[in-house]
């Protein structure tokens, strides 16, 4: 047991100088960036517990702040593609790279943390924000991609791909906290919010994300008749057209119900649904 824990500490250490050594690289591009500022002052707090000893029970609290870390510093670099437009020689490389380092998290929690549930080590929202970062980036790519109609003509078999990963990470998203059951004995004294969080959505993001799957759950429709991916069995394929019209029924309600007035615009969604259904 005690090997274990020195071997935990001392992988999660190795990482945290690794990026450590990214971070400090990627300063003297942008030395004034916040993101990059504040995953720096996170890094010199880990570094210094490593340099006094630190007691694996800590484990799950450095493991948090490591994802922050990792957060910063890919928002930086997810920023920098999107500003340039996603080159199409190098994006596909630095989106799968993106990917990676936003999915190492939870597979280090659940290498170094066994014995506890990875959403309990990293907590809901970071979890939620893991997905979520997955699922955006991939969601911006294929805005970009879909207004390059020629690129998709030589490439829809990729194209499809990177929709139905981003579909898979928003949806995650919205299934890593429960939706609350209303007979649960929890009193609400507003009913909107009993049915918000009856339905899943508990932020601006939840919404948001509902919105995103809807758009890329019609661009995978628009295209996938017309593209047969042989190494994909079909049991494993998403069913876009039902998986687009469900969500986006729900976030039209809710936009219309108890969020009306609130700045949400339900055209887009509505025009979708009507082309879905």
């Amino acid at each position: 047991m005690a090997d274990d824990c020195r071997r935990q500490g001392f992988e999660l250490e190795r990482r945290i100088f690794e990026l450590d050594n990214k971070c400090a690289s990627l300063r003297t591009e942008k030395q004034d960036d916040d993101y990059l500022q504040n995953a720096s002052a996170i890094l010199e707090k880990l570094k210094s517990f490593y340099r006094q000893g630190g007691e694996s029970s800590s484990l799950p609290k450095l493991l948090q702040d490591y994802t922050q870390v990792i957060l910063d510093i890919t928002f930086y670099e997810e920023n920098k593609l999107v500003d340039q437009e996603f080159p199409e020689d190098c994006s596909p490389f630095k989106i799968q790279q993106l990917l990676q380092d936003l999915t190492e998290p939870e597979v280090l929690a659940g290498r170094l943390a066994p014995a506890q549930e990875v959403q309990s080590v990293l907590g809901l929202e970071v979890l939620e924000c893991l997905y979520w970062r997955r699922g955006a980036l991939l969601y911006m790519y294929c805005h970009t991609l879909h207004q390059r109609k020629q690129w998709i003509k030589k490439n829809k078999a990729t194209f499809l791909k990177c929709l139905q990963e981003g579909v898979r990470y928003l949806m995650r998203m919205l299934q890593v906290r429960n939706s609350v059951k209303l007979n649960d004995g929890v009193v609400f004294h507003d009913s909107a919010t009993a049915n918000f969080l009856a339905e899943g959505i508990f932020s601006d993001t939840h919404l948001l994300t509902m919105m995103y799957i809807g758009e890329m759950c019609f661009w995978a429709v628009k295209y996938e008749d017309c593209s047969v991916d042989s190494t994909e069995r079909k049991e494993d394929r998403l069913h876009f057209r039902d998986i687009g019209t469900q969500i986006l029924h729900k976030y039209v309600l809710a936009c219309e119900g108890p969020l009306q007035g609130q700045g949400w615009n339900t055209e887009n969604a509505k025009e979708i649904l009507s082309i879905l259904q």
